[in-house]
């Protein structure tokens, strides 16, 4: 992804939250003998405020994915700078790196890949309080619960597992377990693609309604 594929959506104006300058993510070359690098990512600026909508468009594979993954530090920049509020996060490491985690969060393009089938729902949406050490163990279910409400989901869903519910349900799992630490940031990395066009609408409603319920950008 270059400058040149960027557009961008404003929904929102204020201060800057997140400052990207000159950022470039490249991975090495494949082959025995090496060559030259991939430039998933290669020298992007742009700028985001608190509270704003901000899409990033271009054709498949350009690299949009790679830069919402090294924004949050899924992936490491190979270059340049990511400032979140003034802190530059490519410098993060441990526990302040454990922290910016906590505050910036993703939801994924396929739900039924991000998911992981051997846990319940209670345990997916749970795990981030508990890597966390977020509350008490009945604080966390309580959390939970209180998420699958607001997703749209009924409190029986906790025991049940991804594969039970269909491509929106598990969208909406996907979206209360990126809340469950409640993120100031969050990045959405194509969330309603692998939906049905008659369930799209409602993820996209939802997320609308919970970007100003929860304050995000």
């Amino acid at each position: 992804m270059s400058e040149s594929v960027i557009e961008t959506t404003s929904h929102q104006t204020g201060e800057t939250l997140l400052d990207v300058q000159d950022l470039k993510t490249y991975y090495e070359g494949g082959g025995l003998l090496g060559g030259d690098p991939v430039k998933a990512v290669d020298g992007v600026n742009f700028e985001i405020s608190r509270g704003e909508t901000f899409g990033l468009v271009g054709e498949s594979g350009c690299g949009k994915t790679t830069l919402g993954r090294t924004l949050i530090q899924l992936e490491t920049a190979t270059s340049g700078t990511v400032s979140f509020d003034g802190t530059d996060i490519t410098e993060l490491s441990g526990d302040d790196l454990k922290e910016w985690r906590r505050n910036a969060q993703m939801v994924f393009q396929d739900p039924e890949s991000s998911l992981n089938d051997r846990m319940t729902v209670g345990e997916i949406i749970r795990e981030p309080l508990d890597v966390h050490d977020q509350g008490t163990a009945s604080e966390r279910r309580e959390k939970v619960r209180t998420l699958l409400d607001q997703v749209g989901l009924m409190p029986e869903h906790y025991y049940r597992y991804p594969h039970q519910f269909s491509g929106g349900q598990r969208q909406r799992i996907g979206i209360a377990r990126a809340l469950a630490l409640e993120p100031e940031f969050v990045v959405l990395d194509e969330p309603v693609s692998a939906l049905d066009v008659s369930v799209q609408a409602q993820i996209l409603n939802l997320l609308e309604d919970l970007q100003e319920e929860f304050g995000l950008t």
